[in-house]
């Protein structure tokens, strides 16, 4: 398993397994919907961590006669999963619990909060912790972002386990900040329909974040090539060796953590088939020696594409 998923995934089990004991404590207090919401919230965001260390372990398993390209998609179907639960358990509960809470008979709103000075502090502490597995995981992805802004690499990147858990604290630090928010306004103006509005509000939130993940991850799922700027790479380096004359067509396949490379050239003329071979295999060699994530090589020489 890559070390730096592992590392991020981590950040991110400690602190939504901490917080999200003191939300639920915090929601039976006070009867806030807002913190209720970000408790299931944060359960969710549990059974996420768990379930992509479920795909990384699964995506390691060797080849086999059935699945000869190994099994390193399997990240990407474990996390497609993740998606749906954080749209489900995460953003339909909360607009649920948000729109059920303004229906109340108590009036626009329902009851008010008891305790509210709980909910600001469990929230405010949640702040803390879920910006610090924020910055973790975005340290971990730092490598692989290469310089790219957020937005450009979350749209390129091949890691799928990397995106879910920055697009889930992400997602967790902008939702406690609306819930703080939302208790507050509450407490300051003495009407619940705030924190109602703030279950709301975290619920589109994370449908939003949910949908952004899974259509990405869906599209890993079908089956994308490296990330461009690898791609380019690996064309350059094929072009670079002895013996090849022109790069045809070169086509990468992104396994999860793997890659497969097939590449057609046209190759410059040898004295025999084994010398042609021998040509092609250095040229083989020195690509996985480049790109350790390489592991298919597939290299036909032609004269045209």
């Amino acid at each position: 398993m890559s070390q730096s998923s592992i590392r991020a995934i981590l950040y991110a089990l400690g602190a939504n397994l901490g917080i999200g004991v003191a939300k639920a404590v915090a929601a039976a207090v006070t009867g806030s919907g807002a913190m209720l919401a970000e408790a299931i919230h944060s359960l969710a965001d549990c059974t996420n961590q768990v379930l992509l260390f479920v795909g990384l372990a699964r995506s390691r398993r060797p080849p086999t006669p059935e699945h000869p390209l190994g099994h390193g998609k399997a990240v990407y179907f474990w996390s497609f999963l993740v998606a749906v639960l954080l749209f489900s358990m995460g953003g339909l509960f909360s607009l649920y619990k948000g729109v059920h809470e303004l229906r109340a008979p108590a009036g626009a709103g329902g009851h008010g909060l008891d305790r509210p000075w709980v909910a600001v502090v469990v929230l405010a502490v949640g702040i803390v912790l879920e910006g610090l597995s924020l910055a973790g995981a975005l340290r971990e992805s730092r490598a692989e972002r290469r310089g790219r802004g957020l937005w450009r690499w979350f749209r390129t990147s091949r890691r799928s386990e990397l995106l879910v858990v920055v697009g889930e604290d992400l997602a967790a630090v902008l939702g406690l900040s609306i819930a703080l928010v939302a208790v507050l306004l509450a407490v300051a103006t003495g009407n619940p329909a705030y924190d109602a509005w703030g279950s709301i509000a975290i619920g589109v939130l994370l449908v939003v974040v949910a949908v952004a993940v899974g259509a990405e991850v869906r599209s890993l799922l079908i089956g994308e090539s490296a990330d461009p700027e690898t791609a380019r790479r690996i064309r350059d380096l094929v072009a670079a060796q002895p013996g090849v004359d022109e790069v045809l067509n070169l086509i990468t396949l992104q396994l999860g953590p793997e890659v497969m490379v097939a590449v057609k050239a046209r190759m410059a003329e040898q004295d025999s088939v084994a010398d042609l071979v021998d040509v092609i295999n250095r040229a083989e060699v020195a690509l996985k020696r480049a790109f350790p994530e390489v592991r298919w090589v597939f290299f036909e020489p032609d004269v045209r594409d």
